[in-house]
């Protein structure tokens, strides 16, 4: 069972309350946490990743155990702790300005 944490906006939009826990096929990776993911919340298809290309959104971010993922391949395995369900992975919107 992975553990997803989600910012309050798509939590608002999706109707969830609390963290997201998945069942995920095959290997763990941010990828196929994100299928996932929108396989059981279809109005979140295009907020996290883009509609064709399946890329992470400027703006969104991806973190486990204390490491930013973003910018790793979707086919990552992702840290043990997080494919045994004891650390969550992060979706967090990110911040810009000045």
């Amino acid at each position: 069972m992975i553990r997803v944490v989600l910012p309050a906006h798509l939590k608002v939009l999706a109707r969830i309350d609390g963290e997201v826990r998945l069942d995920v096929a095959g290997p763990v990776t941010p990828g196929s946490v994100l299928d996932a993911l929108e396989d059981r919340y279809p109005v979140l298809r295009g907020t996290i990743r883009d509609h064709g290309t399946l890329r992470r959104r400027a703006f969104v971010r991806y973190y486990a155990c204390e490491r930013d993922l973003s910018h790793d391949p979707p086919d990552t395995p992702l840290p043990e702790p997080v494919a045994k369900g004891a650390e969550p992975f992060l979706i967090v919107g990110a911040m810009a300005g000045g």
